[in-house]
């Protein structure tokens, strides 16, 4: 019996649509992606056959909705060639070396110099002028000592996530989402999402690297951005702060909402990790299909495990190097399956019903 690497949920809506009809690319009205950092290496083969092929030929808009590593996935789409700069993005990240002991200047700039090379000035341009896919970013605003550099951050940070611990919506106190989103998008679908303070922000060719720098801008890893044009002024970081996996009404979607992710559980925010009574169900979200690796894929990676942010400090960088390439090379078996699945219509019996 072959492996499956992939596995396929979904929520009883579009269980039922693809039990029904099979997967087709007009049926999705919503690509997600989440923070993870180097986590996201898994899918860059799944974003390569979503960008190159499934979505290819698509001429009603998509949405794309991420925050950290999901939006700068997504950046690649609205450029010239999506699965080449979908490549580039996995090659600079996946090749990023510090010194021994980098500091958050450090850190900071070689992010703007990968942004930089990622998406030049020119694909700013291509991106906004285009209309088939409508990005929208999650980026935190920070409030009191969350916005601040250094001890009185990290205070700032305990008790934010103490409070966050008591109840989500009083990580509130503390951050205001800002979704930022594509000229052409009035962002409806997210109306109503009053589960935090949120507030909105046009992109534009003056914010976009701003505001792509900060929802990847990891509190204390990273510099907090700040002023960023056409948002109210303060300090903004990483939008996984608010909205790591997501926890978000998604019943405004006008069709079904694609999620590769790499983790079995979708996690609401980054002070969620360890709150295993706060995950998101597809009781939750009807009409999501959540595409996740199998146990058996991770066996089968080194290490048993994929790449994450402690790599840097536990591996030199000729292993981290190695292993990081081998997971975005294992990470083709999954982008084979679905393909394999959605042309011969075996998705029917492969999608499990996520509860």
């Amino acid at each position: 019996m072959a492996t499956d690497w992939l596995q396929l949920r979904a929520g009883e809506r579009a269980w039922l649509q693809i039990k029904e009809q099979g997967l087709n690319e007009n049926a999705v009205k919503l690509l997600m992606g989440a923070s993870g950092g180097p986590k996201w290496f898994i899918l860059q083969g799944l974003d390569r056959y979503l960008f190159g092929e499934f979505f290819a030929q698509r001429q009603t808009p998509l949405d794309l909705l991420g925050t950290s590593a999901g939006a700068w996935r997504f950046a690649a789409l609205g450029q010239q060639d999506p699965v080449a700069a979908s490549e580039l993005f996995s090659r600079l990240y996946s090749t990023q070396t510090y010194s021994a002991k980098p500091d958050v200047n450090e850190i900071t700039n070689e992010a703007r110099k990968l942004l930089n090379e990622y998406i030049p000035d020119d694909a700013v341009h291509d991106i906004l002028r285009q209309e088939r896919f409508r990005h929208h970013w999650i980026v935190a605003r920070c409030r009191g000592l969350t916005s601040s550099e250094g001890k009185r951050q990290l205070f700032g940070l305990l008790t934010s996530a103490a409070a966050n611990s008591v109840k989500r919506s009083w990580l509130g106190k503390f951050y205001e989402r800002v979704i930022f989103h594509h000229p052409a998008s009035s962002a409806s679908f997210t109306e109503h999402w009053n589960d935090l303070p949120t507030l909105y922000a046009t992109l534009s060719s003056d914010n976009f690297k701003k505001a792509l720098l900060a929802t990847g801008s990891i509190p204390l890893v990273l510099e907090g951005v700040r002023d960023i044009p056409g948002a109210p002024p303060g300090i903004y970081r990483d939008g996984g702060v608010t909205d790591y996996h997501f926890d978000l009404d998604l019943s405004h979607v006008d069709g079904l909402v694609l999620y590769p992710h790499f983790h079995h559980e979708v996690i609401p925010g980054w002070f969620d990790k360890r709150n295993k009574k706060r995950r998101t169900t597809g009781r939750q979200w009807p009409n999501v299909i959540l595409l996740t690796p199998t146990q058996e894929f991770i066996d089968a990676l080194p290490f048993g495990k994929i790449p994450d942010r402690t790599d840097f400090a536990k591996l030199d960088a000729e292993q981290r190097l190695k292993y990081w390439q081998q997971a975005i090379e294992q990470g083709k078996w999954m982008a084979d399956q679905l393909h394999e699945w959605i042309a011969t219509d075996k998705i029917r019996d492969k999608v499990e019903l996520w509860t």
